[in-house]
């Protein structure tokens, strides 16, 4: 889908016209009523990649500037970029909405007993709770950047928000760290869900992933009644850790995410995948492919366990039939420096790459505490000239190459003049490499066995002259097949 509400945001902004807008809603966003014939009204639940009033799944959803959540949070300035909501409303094909209900909800939240990280892949792993969450470049950090986390986990408490894995574990979208000792605005202690097993009804105890639940002193919250416990239902169990043990004081199981009719979003990771039902799951809800299901950036023969999408359908007797999937996984990354910006077409060129961005961009800083709440518009407006980059996307082949961003994360005071790319080799010749729309120079080093089409990892400078060589030999990653559906 090509939706460019940035685009017509940045040109208000220019114009002055953005500052009433600003003003309505909770910061941000228009009226979002909707005369596009492609209106959709349900919900949306995915990540806040930006706010004014917020945008999810690449709709910018205004909203009267309420959150409901049990996890201490009442207004919208008080979410993050990276943390899930469930959006209900209604939005159309332009990138517009909007929000009648706004909800948030920690999936985690407690004390880190380990925690892993690579500041080269951006790539790690924590645990708490018994839980192992996985984290990546898309992860947003607020309070504590990921290595000062890694360096003292013992020392931070931190609140998740999170997609939750088929083997139980989970892929992080936003973790909010605070010093131990700083409590979050919520009351209890600790918060953990997961499926229930080890149920014993006498002892009142069970487990989630291993980890022990005591549920002597708990009440079930909303319309959830603690005789429906069994195993293998999915709950959510807020209360206080004794030791190795949550003593639990609310549970309550997983509420259904959509109601019937709704027409509804959902990123997650595929698992139970079946290929022969036309079948997967996301995030617990079923998913169906029939004929009429379009595949964007991947093809149906690419559909695997593991593999991050976005669902579009229609939510009938508990499931939801696609109409569009949409992949999202990263295929290229780029450590660059920004030479030029065209906000009015929103792309950049960075270290000679085309970079494009769209209402789905993440934009972030790397320091882990961003205290400057910025809107969208200002997200685009603050990078400058001479920002150090690093860039998650997927390469695009139309237009002569470039790289439609899905993540950015701005370097601080990065002095370094040598950038990296990795991405699909579109074309060589004896004295160069081409990767999207830039051509690098040999500059003596080996493209030995490199061949259009493959994966590859360069490290290259700009030269004095204004071209681009290589610093490093190029680098073939492992083959794998290239299923994206390009524009």
């Amino acid at each position: 889908m090509n939706r460019k509400p940035l685009a017509i945001a940045v040109k208000l902004a220019m114009t002055g016209a953005l500052a009433g807008a600003l003003a309505a809603c909770g910061g941000g966003g228009g009226s979002g009523d909707s005369t596009s014939s492609g209106t959709a009204s349900g919900t949306s639940v995915g990540a806040v990649t930006g706010f004014g009033s917020v945008y999810v799944n690449g709709t910018r959803f205004s909203t009267n500037g309420s959150v409901s959540s049990d996890d201490g949070l009442e207004r919208e300035d008080q979410l993050e970029k990276g943390m899930i909501l469930k959006v209900e409303g209604n939005w159309d094909d332009r990138g517009e909405g909007r929000a009648d209900r706004v909800s948030y909800d920690d999936t985690l939240r407690g004390p880190i007993s380990s925690m892993t990280w690579d500041d080269v892949t951006r790539t790690g792993s924590l645990t708490m709770l018994g839980q192992t969450i996985s984290l990546d470049g898309k992860t947003v950090f607020r309070g504590a950047t990921p290595a000062m986390i890694a360096t003292n986990p013992g020392g931070y408490r931190v609140r998740v928000s999170a997609w939750r894995l088929e083997d139980g574990s989970f892929r992080a979208s936003f973790v909010g760290a605070r010093q131990i000792g700083v409590d979050f605005d919520d009351n209890n202690e600790v918060e953990i869900e997961g499926v229930v097993a080890n149920l014993d009804a006498s002892a009142q105890t069970f487990t989630i992933n291993g980890f022990q639940i005591d549920y002597t002193s708990a009440v079930g919250d909303d319309d959830f009644s603690l005789d429906e416990l069994a195993d293998g239902i999915v709950v959510e169990v807020e209360g206080y850790l004794n030791g190795n043990t949550i003593m639990a004081e609310e549970i309550d199981d997983e509420d259904d995410l959509f109601d019937d009719d709704d027409d509804v979003e959902i990123p997650g990771s595929i698992y139970d995948y079946d290929e022969a039902s036309r079948q997967f799951s996301v995030n617990g809800v079923r998913v169906q492919i029939n004929g009429g299901t379009e595949f964007d950036d991947l093809r149906e023969s690419s559909l695997a366990d593991g593999l991050f999408v976005k669902v579009e359908g229609d939510f009938r007797d508990g499931i939801l039939v696609a109409e569009e999937i949409e992949g999202r996984e990263s295929d290229a990354e780029l450590d660059g420096r920004i030479e030029s910006i065209d906000l009015g077409n929103e792309s950049m060129l960075v270290s000679g790459v085309r970079v494009q961005l769209t209402s789905n961009t993440l934009i972030d800083d790397d320091d882990g505490d961003d205290d400057d709440r910025r809107s969208r518009v200002q997200d685009v407006q603050s990078l400058q000239v001479g920002d150090y980059l690093e860039i998650e996307g997927r390469q695009r082949s139309s237009e002569g190459g470039f790289l439609e961003a899905l993540s950015i994360e701005r370097e601080d005071d990065d002095d370094d003049d040598d950038f990296e790319h990795k991405a699909r080799a579109t074309a060589i010749d004896a004295e160069s490499i081409t990767i999207m729309n830039l051509e690098v120079l040999r500059n003596g080093y080996s493209f030995s066995g490199a061949q259009v089409g493959d994966e590859v990892e360069i490290e290259y400078r700009r030269t004095s002259g204004g071209q681009y060589a290589l610093t490093d030999n190029v680098e073939v990653e492992d083959d794998s097949d290239d299923d994206s559906d390009e524009d």
